[in-house]
């Protein structure tokens, strides 16, 4: 079906969910959820995908095994498109990333040799730059609050180097147009304004071959 946007019942949802994050609450509501939570979010993508890759919606549970936070549920929907792309939707309204949020240790060390040597480096703060500029947050899952090992504290990029993700961030309170087709061109607006950003990590970082970093500074 062509994407028209959320109604006000997945913001009636998430607000419920958020009160009684519980299974009984969301058996009692699987249907709202795969027709008026799931399904716009599958429209969307659908009409997404040729431009941007492949998508995946995200699995409504969360992994508690080793959270404090036992409740059951995530109360937003969330989908990647080709594994950089990012959009999410929840009673707080809509947000779009793109590019790597947390780096694997490989990648990290690939991704501060390019920072740090002038020419590929500074070709990202250019892209860093205009991201801003066009409205873009630059953030990532977790950064160092000194220099990197073996990195001067005065290195002209430190702020990218201690960046242990990158990622284009932007994000829009809960508006009528939510529930209208306009969300689509609010989310290739952001996904094409990231797509240098995106075209910078895949040269120089790469898939990683190891895994993710744990939380610790490294």
């Amino acid at each position: 079906m062509t994407f028209q946007g959320w109604t006000d019942a997945i913001l009636d949802f998430y607000e419920g969910l958020e009160v009684d994050n519980s299974k009984s609450y969301w058996q009692a509501h699987k249907k709202v959820y795969d027709e008026q939570v799931r399904g716009p979010m599958q429209d969307l993508l659908a009409e997404l995908t040729a431009e941007f890759g492949e998508a995946k919606i995200f699995r409504p549970n969360r992994d508690i095994r080793f959270s404090s936070d036992k409740t059951p549920y995530k109360t937003h929907i969330a989908a990647t498109l080709a594994g950089h792309g990012y959009v999410q939707v929840s009673a707080n309204g809509l947000a779009v990333a793109s590019g790597t949020y947390a780096f694997a240790s490989d990648q990290l060390a690939r991704y501060r040799r390019a920072a740090a040597l002038d020419l590929t480096g500074e070709a990202l703060s250019r892209i860093v730059n205009n991201a801003r500029t066009s409205g873009l947050t630059i953030t990532a899952a977790s950064g160092l609050k000194k220099a990197p090992r073996g990195f001067p504290k005065d290195h002209p990029r430190i702020e990218l180097l201690r960046m242990k993700g990158l990622v284009t961030w932007k994000q829009w309170p809960v508006e009528p147009w939510l529930a209208t087709a306009t969300v689509k061109d609010k989310v290739v607006e952001v996904l094409r304004a990231s797509l240098p950003l995106v075209q910078w990590l895949e040269i120089h970082v790469g898939a990683s071959e190891a895994e993710p970093l744990s939380r610790k500074d490294s």
